[in-house]
C-alpha cells in the first residue's frame, strides 16, 4: 500500500484546520497563512482515506491471521499518514504488517504500528521497489504526491512491458486520479494502447479494495491464499 505521509486522521486534520482559523482570525491579512488553511482544508477533505485504509488494513489482518506465519500482511512504505493507517489496521486485529522505510534528508521514522521485526529501513529506493514487487499480490494506492506517483508509475510499466507477471492495482479514489492521471487522454494521444486502461481500476472502499483483489486472482486462476 502506498498513499501520501501528509494525509492525517480526520481529527487531527480537524484540529490543524481549527487552529489555522484561530491564527487567521488575529492576522486576516497573512497570505501565508490563508495558503496554509487552504491546504490544510484540502487535507481534512482526503482525511477519509486514513480511515479506509485502517479499514483495509483490519480486512487484510484479519485474513492474515488465518494462514501461515507472514503468507498475508500489509507491506508499507513505513510512514506516517496512509502507510501508517494501513499499519495501524492490522494491528488492531493483531495482526502482522511490514514497513519498508527509506532513509531521507527529512528523515523519515517508521511508524509505532509495523510489527517490530517487520520494519525495515533501506537507503535505495531501487532495492526498496524490488523488495516491494518481489512478494507483492496487489497494489493498493491511496492519493498522494511524488514518491506514490513514482510507485505507481514503475509497477503500471513493468506489467505494460510484462516485466513482472501481473498483479491487480488499484487507485483508491477515483475523483482524486481522474485529476493526476488522465488515462483516457494517454489513449487518445496514442502514447498508450487501450488494454492499458486495464492495469488498474478505482476503488472507494475498504470492502471495495479486498473483494476486487479476490476477485481479481479468481479471475486470473492464481490463489491469493495459497501458501
Amino acid at each position: 500500500m502506498f498513499g501520501s505521509t501528509r494525509i492525517t486522521e480526520p481529527a487531527t486534520a480537524r484540529q490543524r484546520v481549527r487552529a489555522l482559523k484561530e491564527e487567521l482570525a488575529a492576522s486576516p491579512d497573512d497570505p501565508e497563512l490563508v495558503r496554509h488553511l487552504r491546504v490544510a482544508e484540502r487535507i481534512l477533505a482526503k482525511s477519509h482515506y486514513y480511515e479506509v485504509a485502517r479499514a483495509f488494513g483490519q480486512r487484510v489482518g484479519k485474513a492474515g491471521k488465518t494462514l501461515g506465519d507472514g503468507e498475508l500482511v500489509i507491506m508499507t512504505g513505513g510512514g506516517p499518514g496512509i502507510m501508517e493507517a494501513a499499519n495501524r489496521g492490522a494491528f488492531d486485529v493483531q495482526g502482522k504488517s511490514i514497513g519498508l522505510n527509506i532513509t531521507l534528508p527529512h528523515e523519515q521514522y517508521p511508524n509505532p504500528y509495523i510489527t517490530p521485526n517487520l520494519c525495515f529501513r533501506f537507503h535505495y529506493f531501487a532495492l526498496r521497489k524490488l523488495h516491494f514487487l518481489l512478494r507483492t499480490r496487489a497494489l493498493v494506492v491511496f492519493p498522494g504526491g511524488y514518491g506514490t506517483l513514482d510507485e505507481l508509475f514503475e509497477t503500471l510499466t513493468l506489467a505494460q512491458t510484462r516485466k513482472i507477471q501481473p498483479i491487480p492495482v488499484i487507485l483508491v479514489g477515483e475523483q482524486y486520479w481522474r485529476r493526476v492521471f488522465d488515462v483516457d487522454f494517454l489513449v487518445d494521444e496514442g502514447v498508450i494502447d487501450e488494454e492499458d486502461r486495464d492495469l488498474f481500476w478505482y476503488a472507494e472502499t475498504a470492502d471495495d479494495i479486498w473483494n476486487g483483489i479476490i476477485q481479481w486472482h479468481q479471475s486470473n486462476g492464481s490463489d491469493l491464499f495459497a501458501d
